[in-house]
């Protein structure tokens, strides 16, 4: 008499000679699948391994899936042996069928990577992403040169009205926090300068310390991070969300070209406001120096003055305002790229604002240590 191998409300394995003999009950449907499939590896151990007759009698309901794990327990029972499916229907007989002519899929790759390999293959296409963003920004940064130098050939083209009002917000509308920031951080360079120099009798050398790197790196650094933040951001969520609406394309059905109306009268009024809010955070900073120095060395603001004018020279302040413009224009042109390639959600309009900001910032920087390196080369 046959023994029972293992039983459930889908399975009867029965032991037998030469072969088992393995029943397969009930609904087999995608509702039960799971239960199934979790009951497949002692199905086949109670099946041995000398191959096992299916017996499919007694199944009630069949469906795809169903199928699909009927094919998968044949499978693993051939390669151990040899599977006899009997007792099929002839209402189930036709999807067994199809599914049977179907090979089984076969592992071509691991499902997952080594980390090291995981990493570095992140890493590569990180890389690729990064370049092709780069390349596609180069090449609309010429672009809207090309269009910027045909305007100021033809002044007439100019859209005084939106560059007046751009100048307005990302200038006048940004004196106060570029102020504060630029005030506080010449205050606290005097103050963080003073204390290390103390310790070599040598603090009053801090107003040396406080031009230089405020005038050449600080003040026009801040100044340009400040506006990436604050303008670069507003300049794609603007475009974006005209682009949404379907503004942009409504521009271009009326003969109206999106560069000239919403690119450059941004890249314009950015660049003739940057070089002068890197004057007045100049100012501002070397302000916040002469308050901390009164108040931290004891040093008097007229002696202050008198000390930075004989040994500050104007090609510090020069060499900072310099870089003002090509910040400016790496500002404007990542906030308004990125805006223009918003498309499909608000989600693509909150991701391509977050790019705009993280890319001028670090295009800014990479910009500042190039010129850096040139200043350092000629010497100046």
């Amino acid at each position: 008499m046959a023994s029972i191998g293992y039983e459930s409300d889908f399975f009867c394995v029965e032991s037998g000679t030469p072969s088992a003999l393995v029943r397969l009950i009930g609904v087999w449907t995608i509702e039960n699948a799971e239960i199934i499939e979790k009951s497949l590896n002692r199905v086949l151990q109670a099946a041995g391994k000398s191959g096992a007759v299916i017996d499919c009698t007694q199944i009630t309901a069949l469906d795809t899936t169903g199928a699909v794990l009927i094919r998968h327990l044949a499978f693993e029972i051939e390669a151990a042996g040899a599977a006899v499916l009997t007792g099929v229907s002839a209402s189930h007989k036709n999807l067994l069928d199809v599914i049977h002519c179907k090979p089984p899929q076969v592992a071509t790759e691991p499902d997952t990577l080594v980390w090291y390999i995981k990493m570095l293959e992140e890493a590569g296409r990180g890389f690729l992403k990064a370049a092709a963003s780069l390349m596609r920004l180069i090449g609309f940064l010429g672009l809207v040169l090309v269009r910027l130098f045909g305007t100021l050939l033809a002044p007439g083209r100019i859209r005084l009205v939106p560059l007046m009002y751009q100048m307005e917000v990302v200038g006048l509308n940004a004196m106060g926090i570029v102020g504060l920031i630029a005030f506080l951080i010449g205050a606290v360079l005097v103050n963080q300068g003073a204390i290390q120099l103390a310790k070599f009798g040598a603090d009053v050398f801090v107003i040396d310390m406080l031009g230089i790197v405020h005038l050449r790196e600080m003040g026009v650094l801040l100044t340009a991070i400040i506006i990436a933040g604050r303008s670069g951001s507003a300049f794609t969520a603007q475009i974006g969300s005209m682009k949404l609406n379907e503004e942009v394309d409504a521009m271009r059905t009326i003969g109206m070209n999106p560069i000239d109306v919403l690119v450059l009268p941004r890249l314009m009024a950015l660049m003739v406001c940057l070089p002068l809010l890197t004057f007045y955070a100049d100012i501002v900073g070397i302000m916040g120096g002469v308050t901390m120095a009164w108040w931290q060395l004891d040093i008097s603001p007229a002696n202050f003055l008198v000390y930075f004018r004989d040994v500050i020279s104007v090609d510090h302040y020069v060499v900072g305002l310099i870089k003002a413009p090509f910040f400016a224009a790496v500002i404007a042109s990542c906030g308004c790229y990125q805006g223009l390639r918003v498309e499909g959600s608000a989600d693509s309009l909150g991701e391509r604002t977050t790019r705009s900001v993280v890319q001028a910032i670090f295009l800014v920087i990479v910009l500042d240590a190039m010129f850096a390196v040139f200043f350092t080369a000629v010497d100046i």
